[in-house]
């Protein structure tokens, strides 16, 4: 009799009845037929994991691409509230990318080129390495190592005069002919900011000058120069331009001075005056936080995806999830957001295909056609 008790009590646990749960079930792609980019693309959506959340990726950038000021109601309540329809059907969501310098030294560059190129941002933040990488590769190529490896020797490469950033490598000479370029602009800069222009350089200003100079179609500054976009770069001297202008420094008697005040307040006038805006933030530290810190003062991004490999567990701002910065005041209470837990350079080129690509490529067939 005990037995057969402990026998249904194992049962019992084993086997809990479920409640009548409904929700999207787990499905992957059949390969056994062709299958499309678009259609591949979709089916992560129920592939689950880290797929769910590329997916919800897409989904989220889809929804800054199209919104536009005509989507909401007009708000009477409003002083300042726009009321011309052509005004509110061209009024779109502002768009703030922010990524790490190690991806431009990737070939993720190309693709960060495209949104500039097409004006599919409105804003780029990021660091040095983000800023002269760009530069860089115009002067000169960055290689994949033998095979893609990660674990070269540095005493042998150092001798051998190549730089390596993960498993990829920089000639150094490439930064000698980054000096040869940029010390004469530097020149310019100094004189322009002594002489009857009185110019006061910000970061951005700086950034724009060098997309100017470059004249490059393959560079990311050529386009924002181009297009008018703002790139910021709260720690512009933290990396070979820092190392140039500290040279620079020994070679004139008055050195470039710049200000970086100026661009904290184009910054957060931009994400104030933003109807809609969203962050797309590949990677962490002050290209991460930097975006999201300006978000605080319109109470929050509507939008929000970032793609990164950081954890939560460690206090950083760099893991952190998308719900910490919402009690920050930084994404909206009420906003969307995903965090997508991987290498930007896996992901990003499939969310990019299925978002801004894909409209992108339905655009030219319909003028061709």
């Amino acid at each position: 009799m005990a037995s057969t008790s402990a026998a249904d009590s194992a049962k019992a646990a084993v086997f809990v009845a479920s409640e009548d749960y409904q929700g999207t079930r787990i499905k992957g792609p059949d390969f056994n037929i062709p299958i499309e980019l678009d259609a591949l693309l979709k089916s992560y959506e129920t592939i689950g994991f880290q797929a769910s959340g590329l997916s919800r990726a897409i989904q989220l950038i889809e929804k800054m691409r199209k919104w536009r000021l005509s989507d909401e109601p007009i708000n009477p309540n409003l002083q300042n509230e726009e009321l011309d329809p052509e005004v509110r059907a061209n009024t779109k969501c502002n768009i703030f990318l922010g990524y790490t310098s190690n991806l431009v030294s990737s070939g993720l560059r190309e693709i960060i080129r495209f949104l500039v190129q097409h004006k599919y941002v409105n804003c780029l933040v990021t660091t040095a390495g983000g800023i002269e990488e760009d530069l860089i590769k115009c002067l000169g190529p960055t290689f994949s190592t033998p095979q893609g490896e990660f674990n070269l020797d540095g005493a042998g490469l150092r001798r051998r005069g190549l730089n390596r950033i993960g498993n990829l490598l920089v000639p150094n000479d490439n930064y000698c002919k980054f000096e040869d370029w940029v010390v004469p602009i530097l020149d310019k800069m100094v004189e322009e900011q002594e002489g009857e222009e009185r110019v006061r350089w910000t970061p951005s200003k700086v950034i724009d000058r060098l997309g100017k100079e470059i004249n490059d179609e393959s560079s990311i500054l050529y386009w924002a120069h181009k297009n008018q976009i703002p790139i910021f770069c709260p720690a512009l001297t933290d990396g070979s331009l820092g190392d140039m202008m500290y040279f620079h420094t020994y070679k004139t008697e008055t050195p470039l001075s710049i200000d970086i005040v100026g661009d904290i307040r184009r910054l957060n006038d931009l994400s104030i005056k933003s109807r809609k805006a969203g962050m797309i933030i590949l990677g962490g530290g002050v290209c991460k936080h930097q975006i999201a810190n300006s978000m605080l003062f319109r109470n929050g991004a509507d939008f929000s995806v970032y793609i990164n490999t950081g954890q939560e567990f460690d206090g950083s701002d760099s893991g952190a999830r998308p719900d910490e910065a919402v009690s920050w005041g930084k994404i909206k209470i009420d906003g969307e957001s995903v965090k997508v837990y991987a290498d930007a350079t896996l992901v990003f080129p499939l969310i990019v295909a299925g978002s801004f690509g894909k409209a992108h490529w339905e655009s030219l067939k319909q003028h061709q056609s």
